[in-house]
């Protein structure tokens, strides 16, 4: 049996309007070239910082690779795909749910399942995630801690609860439901003041 020639999307990426992508892209296309793979399309942000997790052509490409219609993204440098850890751990987790395969050509990165690094670099990305998400809370439960202390209001607002006019409308007969729709309130929290109220 034949094996599938894969397709392949290639991603180069310039910071300013006054450079050019056409040194990466050249090299990308003899690099497929050269192992006889489909070239699929070509994907080019120019002026677009790699900070930035939202780019036009990047969008379009994860947009594509969500379809699965290419098996590989080309890249000339990890840079060139962003710069940002968390937004490339996200991305290149993405593209392991889909099956799509990333290489970066010039650093030897390749996400191949069939790569024995590939294993290795996708539990250390996992673990890069992890610790990206445990610093976010750590730095919002800090921040939260810093604002009570000055005074200021976290969380969810208090619910505050007229009782007697739950207490009220029970008694002219009304339902737990219009008491609730009435009150702008869940029916539980209904049922919970009137439990309270006989107790």
């Amino acid at each position: 049996m034949t094996e599938k020639i894969p397709k392949v999307a290639l991603y180069a990426r310039v910071s300013t309007t006054d450079q050019d992508c056409a040194m990466q892209i050249q090299e990308l296309r003899e690099f497929c070239e050269r192992r006889g793979w489909i070239l699929a399309a070509e994907y080019v942000d120019t002026g677009w910082s790699g900070a930035k997790k939202s780019r036009p052509q990047f969008d379009k490409l994860m947009a594509a690779a969500r379809l699965h219609k290419f098996d590989i993204i080309l890249v000339w440098k990890l840079d060139r795909f962003g710069r940002s850890v968390s937004n490339f751990v996200e991305a290149i987790q993405s593209l392991d749910t889909w099956g799509v395969r990333f290489i970066c050509a010039s650093q030897t990165i390749d996400t191949d399942n069939n790569n024995p690094g590939s294993k290795l670099l996708m539990t250390v990305l996992a673990a890069v995630a992890e610790f990206e998400r445990s610093m976010i809370v750590e730095r919002v439960k800090a921040g939260m801690k810093a604002a009570q202390r000055r005074g200021v209001h976290c969380g969810r607002t208090a619910l505050v609860i007229d009782s007697k006019k739950v207490l009220e409308l029970h008694l002219r007969g009304k339902s737990l439901r219009a008491i609730a729709k009435e009150l702008r309130l869940q029916k539980d929290t209904v049922r919970n003041v009137l439990k309270r109220a006989a107790a």
